[in-house]
């Protein structure tokens, strides 16, 4: 592909990325509470559910998409369940001051992949970005092989740099609280944050 195109591509997907929504929102709320581990599962499956849906532009299943929407409402429901779920968590886990240790509990390394590939997969922004705003970027008739995998290698790229950088200063600010008054607080607005973007989830 000509990198221009790709450049092009790669700045309409850092701002899609990086505009405020369900996945941001849990990404940010979980890492407040539990820190950085299993943040990358998250990310992990949302870069796949945005190259699912790249394939599915490709291979021109705009209509196939539609006829087959009520599986992705589905997945949808699937992935604000398990949103909701970490958010009762949140609520209530006992508070531990942050500089006493570190993380001891993790979440289901699979649930946690399979929520960020929900979550992409019955978002209807990254459906609109792909099925209709990417044609309009990249000459889909004319992709290759080499093309599909250089817009996947860019995918990769840009999601994990915009969510890395997410995690990364949910992560500093998660440092600032150590007492157990203030995790406390850290925790339930967090939980509450996740149970907003599990209903954001179901509701799209």
């Amino acid at each position: 592909m000509h990198l221009l195109d790709l450049i092009v591509f790669a700045a309409a997907l850092a701002l899609a990325a990086a505009s405020p929504g369900p996945s941001v929102i849990a990404l940010v709320a979980r890492t407040l509470v539990r820190g950085r581990e299993g943040a990358a599962l998250l990310v992990a499956g949302i870069v796949l559910g945005d190259m699912v849906w790249l394939a599915g532009a490709a291979l021109g299943l705009a209509a196939l998409a539609a006829a087959v929407g009520s599986l992705f409402v589905l997945v949808r429901l699937g992935a604000a369940l398990y949103l909701g779920w970490l958010a009762w968590k949140m609520w209530t886990a006992a508070p531990v001051a942050i500089a006493a240790g570190e993380i001891r509990e993790s979440d289901s390394r699979a649930g946690l992949f399979l929520t960020g590939l929900g979550m992409t997969l019955g978002n209807p922004k990254a459906m609109a970005f792909y099925l209709a705003l990417l044609p309009s970027i990249v000459d889909l008739k004319h992709l290759t092989a080499l093309g599909f995998l250089e817009l996947c290698l860019v995918i990769a790229l840009v999601l994990a740099a915009v969510f890395g950088g997410y995690v990364v200063l949910a992560h500093r600010a998660r440092g600032l609280a150590a007492g157990t008054r203030a995790v406390r607080l850290i925790n339930r607005a967090c939980g509450t944050a996740m149970a907003g973007a599990a209903v954001l989830v179901a509701t799209k």
